[in-house]
């Protein structure tokens, strides 16, 4: 029954038990329904040209799936043939969408034909498949990992990958493709609708919103889902790290946590765990606080506390900290420029291209940090920031801060900086209950939004706060999330990333009790994801305190 890698006989009593656990989905997908059509819509950003690069697509409406008698019930007896992908990095649910989408078509579309495509976008342009079973899919339910079907990081931009992915349409003759990924790859299923539609293909494209990130979200997509079980599996090693503080009394951990472009993971597992210093890069940007600013309030609060008797404390910083700093974007800015046509020699002399103050902050950086800036860039261009180790650079400069205080008598203390990244360890992990729920109903609802002929939509499941039989479910018009970027002279569609809002209600609540959390030790340790019991459906504040704001 299960496949290579996946044999029942290695998993633990856990992964076992989640196995036949039995989802709930909402009432509305357990009878028959009909799908309701919204307004016209528009996009988030410069809609004129969002029109010109989507003329199929532009304008149409989201829509909801609401109940409906059996005359207006899709019809049955209509198979299927849907192709699924998986695109981007890992986030904890994504075999429970497939699963959503499997079961959708085996009960509602008798004879259909699920294909999943291996290695991400590549796989559908070198029409790499496997055919989904049920015997296949079993191991794999509620469980981790994106190894069902593996993903990647390719994307279909040119006509050629266009030409190749039209080609796989057309030979397994496909109804439909569901892509599951983040704002990039949703763009990018956005596209496909619109080139398929355009070459008057019937493969339609539904997306699924995917990013342990929580950078992908508006008020039809309330969350991405993985934010949920990542955040709680940091939250438990933040507070394994917090006992472990109090209990030597002697270490400050700097703990540094994914997110790239925005903040929400470490406000989420700040929420969570109530560190004494967090660091939210979009308060940092819209301060326009340099290195200097954050290193002296970082050390301010470790003063304070010293004088307390506390010569510990955990602080927690997001891992794209450095691209929220203006200083730093311009030096960064600058070096990309220059790494893009000079070598990097080792008299130094490419770093007179370097602004005055672009030049002082550079050297003002530690060593290893200055190196880690040199590093080869991403294939956008971008500094690699998951290779920045900005909790040490941290260290590094508050230890030469508060070196510079104890010599001038205002710190007597020693300081020892202990250095964590959390990271990769929350990608894989067994879906919490929220997300084994969250993408088996985004499953399923991609699957009703194909068999009623939509496309260009990402599947919406709201209500969030309320128990499963009551989550709506919908989809979303991909070019209403959509903006334009100027690129190579040329306009891009990008899905905005959502940050971190100042004035939003996770933010608000955070700010209002982090000096209590500076002074006094509030440690918050949730301890492990949990499955059954009353904690087993909590979900995470941050979607709790947004959903509250919107009530």
């Amino acid at each position: 029954m299960a496949t290579p890698g996946r044999e029942a006989a290695t998993y633990s009593e856990v992964q076992s038990s989640r196995l036949n656990v039995t989802l709930p989905l909402p009432s509305v997908l357990k009878a028959p329904f009909s799908v309701v059509d919204g307004p016209p819509s528009s996009s988030a950003g410069n809609p004129g040209e969002i029109e010109k690069l989507f003329p199929n697509l532009f304008g149409q409406p989201s829509v909801k799936l609401l109940p409906s008698d059996s005359s207006g019930a899709l019809s049955s007896d209509q198979s299927l043939r849907i192709g699924v992908v998986l695109s981007g990095g890992q986030a904890p649910g994504g075999h429970n969408v497939i699963c959503g989408i499997f079961d959708y078509l085996q009960e509602r579309t008798k004879g259909s034909t699920l294909y999943g495509f291996r290695g991400g976008p590549a796989g559908i342009m070198k029409c790499k498949y496997v055919q989904l079973t049920t015997d296949f899919i079993y191991p794999y339910r509620n469980q981790g990992g994106f190894d069902m079907i593996c993903s990647g990081r390719d994307k279909i931009e040119t006509p050629e990958q266009f030409k190749q992915a039209e080609e796989t349409a057309v030979k397994l003759n496909l109804d439909g493709l569901v892509v599951i990924g983040g704002d990039d790859s949703n763009t990018n299923a956005c596209l496909l609708a619109e080139n398929f539609r355009g070459k008057n293909l019937k493969t339609r494209v539904i997306g699924c919103p995917k990013t342990i990130d929580g950078d992908l979200k508006c008020k039809e997509v309330p969350t991405s889902f993985g934010f949920d079980t990542a955040c709680k599996i940091y939250a438990e090693m933040i507070g394994n790290v917090m006992i472990d503080a109090r209990s030597t009394g002697k270490y400050y951990h700097f703990v540094r946590l994914m997110g790239r472009a925005a903040s929400h993971i470490t406000l989420e597992c700040a929420l969570q765990t109530h560190p004494n210093i967090t660091i939210i890069g979009e308060e940092v940007a819209a301060k326009k606080q340099t290195l200097k600013n954050v290193t002296d309030y970082i050390t301010d609060v470790i003063c304070k506390r010293a004088e307390l008797g506390f010569n510990y404390g955990v602080i927690l910083i997001p891992e794209g900290l450095i691209d929220f700093i203006p200083e730093v974007q311009q030096l960064i800015s600058e070096l990309n420029e220059i790494l893009a046509h000079d070598v990097v020699d080792k008299e130094g002399n490419w770093k007179k291209k370097l602004r005055s103050q672009s030049h002082q902050l550079f050297e003002f950086l530690p060593q290893a940090i200055q190196e880690q800036l040199l590093l080869e860039r991403d294939p956008h261009g971008n500094v690699q920031v998951a290779k920045i180790e900005t909790e040490k650079m941290l260290i590094e400069m508050v230890e030469t801060e508060l070196e510079h205080r104890r010599s001038q008598g205002s710190y007597n203390k020693k300081f020892q900086g202990q250095s964590h990244f959390f990271g990769y360890e929350g990608r894989c992990g067994l879906p919490s209950s929220f997300d084994s729920n969250y993408c088996y109903a985004l499953g399923y609802g991609a699957g009703a939004l194909l068999h009623s002929g939509k496309t260009g939509l990402i599947s919406s499941v709201g209500n969030l706060g309320a128990p499963v039989e009551n989550w709506t479910v919908g989809g979303t018009a991909l070019t209403s999330l959509m903006d334009v970027e100027r690129r190579h002279g040329k306009f891009k569609p990008v899905i905005k990333k959502a940050m971190v809002e100042l004035e939003g209600a996770p933010f608000k609540k955070f700010e209002s009790v982090r000096e209590d959390w500076a002074m006094k030790n509030r440690y918050v340790n949730p301890g492990p994801v949990q499955f059954v019991g009353k904690t087993a459906d909590y979900i995470n504040h941050t979607l709790m305190l947004e959903l509250g704001a919107q009530a």
